[in-house]
């Protein structure tokens, strides 16, 4: 039942705010693709195109091979879980996940068995009979996605749905979605700001910006590989520098940073050096504080004074200014020697970890 999607140069304005321009994607039957991005890049307006609550102003939204551009919602066959959860107060749970079915009026006995087997599936067998406010947040959250999936949709589309979560149950609920999906094998298209819980549960991540599709790919794709400055900035923490280039022999580039300093960097492609202004990349676990005697072990070596230091557990965050807009930010072990403010240090790191980036 479950249907791959496809959207095919789909643009939407809204009055003078163009919400999205002419996008293309390919979402595949039985995949979980997030759509990333900060508040205002077209993430939502693209979910509610697919869901059918917003018309395109150009372009064609297909599922599987059918055309559902100017299908009305309710003809689509998706199934949508909000933010809000948006259950009936006045209804049980039972009620609530048979809603759906006694729509289309689904015989008694079926709607029964389709609702047990709907708790069990997101392990809340004996809450039937509860009403909407004696649920924790967890437990609506379940009952919503129960409730979107009981007559089964071709797709699930999901808005920003664990928002309201604090961050020890939103942990637990990416892995009960994530198991839910995995399980009906549903083609599921999920909504957030939130980097980590976008790496945490997908198959791929579609990172948006200004209406745009910035990058698709695997968490790992796209945090190793960003294909620019703002998706290497989004997707995990980083530390950016404007760049000019240099030279480059034999798949290493050599680019000035800091109006004087020159750092290598092992090229990709040839493309990421002449397609416009250039930043680099490195991320803060790949950095070391450097030691005396370790000079030779390193490719790239740029001196700094520690500002601060702080203690995060699996992780001890270092800042170091080394003379540009931001401090560079290192990660260490919390079993090494702490350094304290002042000190003069260098930061070290080699040129494979160097990341260059469009500065676009």
């Amino acid at each position: 039942m479950s249907q791959r999607v496809v959207l095919r140069n789909v643009a939407k304005s809204f009055g003078s705010v163009v919400a999205l321009k002419a996008i293309n994607l390919e979402i595949k039957e039985g995949e979980f693709i997030t759509l990333l991005g900060p508040s205002g890049c077209g993430k939502t307006t693209t979910l509610r195109l697919i869901a059918g609550f917003n018309e395109p102003d150009q372009g064609q939204i297909f599922l599987g091979d059918e055309d559902i551009t100017n299908l009305p919602p309710q003809k689509r066959e998706i199934g949508m879980v909000f933010q809000d959860y948006a259950l009936f107060p006045h209804l049980t749970v039972k009620e609530n996940i048979a809603f759906p079915l006694r729509e289309r009026r689904t015989p008694k006995e079926d709607i029964d068995s389709r609702v047990e087997e709907l708790l069990e599936l997101v392990r809340l067998a004996g809450v039937e009979q509860r009403y909407p406010s004696e649920l924790s947040g967890g437990q609506a959250q379940r009952i919503s996605v129960a409730r979107a999936v009981a007559y089964p949709p071709r797709v699930l589309l999901m808005d920003e749905p664990l928002g309201a979560l604090d961050l020890k149950l939103r942990e637990v609920m990416q892995a009960e979605l994530r198991r839910i999906q995995q399980e009906l094998q549903i083609t599921t298209v999920f909504v957030t700001h939130d980097q980590t819980e976008a790496m945490n549960m997908s198959d791929r991540i579609a990172v948006m910006r200004n209406g745009e599709i910035e990058q698709v790919g695997t968490a790992r794709e796209i945090y190793n590989f960003p294909r620019s400055a703002f998706v290497a900035d989004f997707v995990g923490r980083i530390n950016l520098l404007d760049a000019k280039l240099s030279s480059k022999s034999e798949g290493i580039a050599e680019l000035n940073i800091l109006n004087y300093m020159k750092i290598r960097a092992k090229m990709t492609t040839e493309e990421e050096l002449t397609s416009g202004p250039l930043c680099v990349g490195i991320r803060p676990e790949k950095l070391v504080i450097g030691v005396s005697g370790q000079e030779s072990e390193f490719d790239n070596r740029i001196p700094g004074t520690v500002i601060r230091y702080s203690f995060s557990g699996n992780l001890v965050n270092v800042f170091v200014d080394v003379g540009a807009d931001r401090p560079f930010l290192v990660e260490q072990r919390p079993d090494h020697t702490p350094l304290n403010s002042g000190t003069k240090t260098e930061v070290c790191w080699n040129a494979p970890d160097t990341l260059v980036l469009s500065a676009k």
